[in-house]
């Protein structure tokens, strides 16, 4: 049986009735596929998507007036016929301008003639041009009639460049839009684009690949079938050109340079900016206000001439100077090294189990499906109460009378289910980094075209999850740090070159789990970081009067202050010593630490440490007098009880404890935290070592009573922030543990304890 064409649609619904569900419900399903697989061109689909629409209304029962929904399936099949009628040809036009008035908008204002602009026009309802098919090949276009005498040539002037119309009066979400379907084409179509921009990068490094052609040509394709069913016309039109040009890709028309990859990376951020219009329509009064650039990219992307545009596209916008796509400059011995990403080469050890999958014919889809994020938090939240009722009950008096052995062992049994239900809620949270270092692909690739550099981005361990809250913090402080690295680290090439290394440079992001954390490695073989540098800038700024003493990790920590930057010259991408500090910042307020090394010459390594999860806290549950402190385990060092020979204090400093060789002060937590009954004595209590570096400090507390994983819960709004503290946990014996903030605990003492030594000095 030969496909639905529109034809057949309008007879067979003049033949139907309201009581005909069956029948409507096919003719419905062949609308939805003639506008989903382009059998119909780009003009006709959203009137095609709007009867299937309507018809779905029928056929569920959900329309109002079952007379005018008919008729507003019939006037909308009409309106999808008229709009795919052909343009009939001038006598004597080009073929090939025939070909693309064809192709590309018909009667909506393609002017082939000498000194003409082609246009294409925007409206609500014409949006882009018809499908691309054999059009574009004047051969398949034109057939040369039978041989006959014919006067002499007459001169066609070239075709004009096609110009998109500036339309700019402000589009709306569709009246009958389905509000209950748009959140989650928004959710797919990003991640449609997020897909195919890693698809995009890989295949610049290697530009045969063509799965990855083929990846991004199906994201696009995507986006475009499902905007234009839900009358996003807009968005489809866009869609269509972008995958028209991959079309040409994928069929060996033109090869996939500089400039293609340009376009194409363009295009997905345009359409991700179109998709957070829609979101914002969606959620406010339905506007959507065409994002800048635009019409600029669509003329690129209907000119794109490989011939000229290879080594990049010149784009400039209406509102701005500034040329976004500035032509390479390449030559000599630069022009070797062919792009920006020389290579994306993502090295995944333990891919293979998900391509033997895909080989199979299996998908993930299927096993999967969306949960709002409310929900999950919630569940995670009642999760955690349940673990805490059950702890209050295992440590219940009565169990521990010795006559209730039936009754424990349940108890016993119950916890471990609890236990294990914890633990699969806590891993419905986790989330894998790839998303993440796939973004910070395009981060490198466009920080190193700005810079003029050369620089292989390499990630490894992709596969590694950490929890969804912390990824979401995680992003910011990454992305800076690999523009620094790219901008500041990374030499350019003739600089590489004239040092003895190649003119490729190196950035490597990878990720593995170590003692409980996860710890996300940034690395660069660039200039490293250059200590009297540093040493010299932190003096000029009075952070430091002198590095006596101080340690390479000590100095390099330093460029983590507010404002410090050693950069001899201010760009657009850094320099302005913004953001280092927000780095650490947010860092922190994840319970994460980073540490460098680096070697002048060599290269620069950023270690960041994080812990799996924010929800559970593992910790050491220490007493001090009658209160209980839960020291995070990723803080301590070690526990021990001191020898008097130990112990000394020093004046200006305060009481310290030396270990091994090391002089450590003392921060006594009664004293900070006010609390009664505790021990005074170092000698009849025990220290515990927290901290980094210069920062490790002794924690002075009365008895450790064992390692807890707690469920942490916010103080709430009626204590609001205390200082020192990151939260709470109820524990087994209903009472509740001060979770302890131990680098804002440190800070927090040596602010107090100066005054009273200036006192008692005095």
């Amino acid at each position: 049986m030969s496909p639905l064409n529109l034809d057949d649609a309008a007879t067979l619904l003049m033949q139907l009735e309201a009581t005909d569900t069956a029948d409507l419900a096919v003719l419905r399903d062949a609308l939805t596929d003639l506008a989903f697989e382009n059998r119909v061109p780009l003009r006709a689909q959203p009137h095609v998507a709007r009867a299937a629409r309507v018809l779905g209304t029928v056929v569920n029962g959900t329309a109002a007036d079952l007379s005018a929904a008919f008729a507003d399936v019939g006037q909308a099949i009409e309106a999808a016929m008229k709009a795919s009628e052909s343009q009939p040809a001038a006598v004597g036009a080009d073929p090939v301008a025939q070909a693309l008035s064809s192709t590309v908008g018909g009667a909506t204002g393609i002017a082939v003639a000498s000194g003409a602009t082609a246009t294409i026009d925007f409206d609500s309802d014409v949006d882009s041009a018809d499908e691309p098919a054999a059009a574009f090949t004047p051969a398949a276009a034109w057939q040369a009639p039978p041989p006959a005498p014919a006067p002499a040539p007459v001169p066609v002037a070239p075709a004009a460049p096609l110009v998109a119309v500036r339309d700019f009066t402000e589009d709306r979400l569709p009246d009958d839009a389905d509000r209950d379907l748009l959140p989650d084409f928004i959710t797919e179509s990003n991640e449609c684009v997020t897909n195919s921009e890693a698809a995009l990068l890989q295949l610049e490094a290697n530009p045969s690949d063509e799965e990855a052609v083929n990846t991004v040509f199906r994201a696009f394709h995507t986006v475009k079938g499902t905007s234009a069913f839900l009358g996003l016309a807009r968005i489809a039109a866009f869609a269509h050109e972008a995958e028209s040009l991959l079309s040409r890709v994928r069929d060996k028309e033109i090869a996939y340079s500089q400039g293609c990859a340009d376009l194409s990376l363009r295009s997905a951020d345009m359409l991700k900016a179109l998709l957070s219009v829609v979101e914002k329509a969606l959620n406010g009064d339905g506007r959507m206000p065409t994002p800048e650039g635009y019409f600029e990219l669509l003329d690129a992307l209907l000119n794109y001439d490989p011939a000229r545009d290879a080594n990049g596209v010149q784009l400039v916008l209406t509102s701005s100077n500034d040329d976004i796509f500035p032509a390479a400059q390449s030559s000599g011995e630069d022009a070797a090294l062919s792009g920006p990403v020389a290579g994306n080469a993502a090295k995944r050890t333990e891919n293979t189990g998900m391509q033997n999958a895909n080989a199979n014919g299996t998908s993930n889809a299927d096993a999967t499906i969306r949960v709002r994020t409310d929900r999950l938090d919630r569940l995670i939240d009642m999760v955690g109460e349940l673990v805490i009722a059950q702890t209050m009950i295992a440590g219940d008096d009565t169990l521990d009378s010795g006559t209730q052995h039936e009754l424990l062992r349940k108890v016993t049994h119950a916890g471990k289910i609890v236990r294990e239900l914890q633990d699969l809620s806590m891993s419905m949270r986790m989330v894998p980094l790839r998303p993440t270092f796939q973004k910070l692909a395009r981060v490198v690739r466009d920080t190193a075209t700005k810079a003029g550099k050369t620089v292989q981005f390499i990630t490894e361990g992709d596969e590694v999850e950490i929890d969804r809250t912390m990824v979401d913090r995680l992003g910011d402080p990454l992305v800076h740090m690999v523009r620094n690295a790219v901008d500041h680290g990374v030499e350019p090439p003739q600089e590489r070159t004239a040092i003895g290394k190649p003119g490729l440079g190196v950035v490597r992001l990878r990720a593995y789990h170590a003692s409980g954390n996860v710890v996300v490695e940034l690395v660069d073989d660039g200039r490293g970081l250059h200590r009297d540098k540093i040493v010299k800038k932190a003096i000029e700024k009075g952070l430091i009067e002198n590095d006596k003493g101080m340690t390479d990790s000590e100095v390099f920590s330093l460029i983590f202050a507010p404002g410090f930057s050693t950069a001899e010259k201010i760009t657009d991408i850094s320099g302005r010593g913004v953001g280092m500090d927000v780095v650490r910042r947010n860092l922190e307020a994840i319970r994460g630490r980073i540490d460098i090394t680096s070697a002048p010459g060599k290269g620069t390594t950023f270690a960041i440490r994080l812990p799996l999860t924010l929800a559970v806290t593992d910790g050491m549950l220490v007493r001090v007098g009658d209160e209980r402190f839960i020291v995070p385990l990723t803080h301590i060092h070690m526990s021990f009880r001191p020898e008097p020979s130990m112990i000394s204090t020093v004046v200006g400093t305060g009481e310290m404890v030396h270990l091994r060789g090391e002089l450590m002060p003392i921060l006594r937590l009664h004293r900070l935290f006010e609390v009664a009954n505790a021990v005074e004595s170092p000698l009849n209590g025990l220290l515990m070592i927290v901290g980094e570096g210069s920062k490790r400090t002794a924690l002075l507390v009365d008895e450790l009573l064992g390692q807890q994983q707690v469920v942490a819960k916010t103080l709430g709004d009626g204590l609001g922030k205390v200082a020192g503290v990151s939260g709470g946990a109820i524990l087994g014996d209903g009472r509740v543990g001060l979770i302890l903030d131990v680098n804002e605990t440190v800070a927090l003492a040596q602010s107090t304890d100066a005054p009273r030594r200036e006192r008692e000095a005095a």
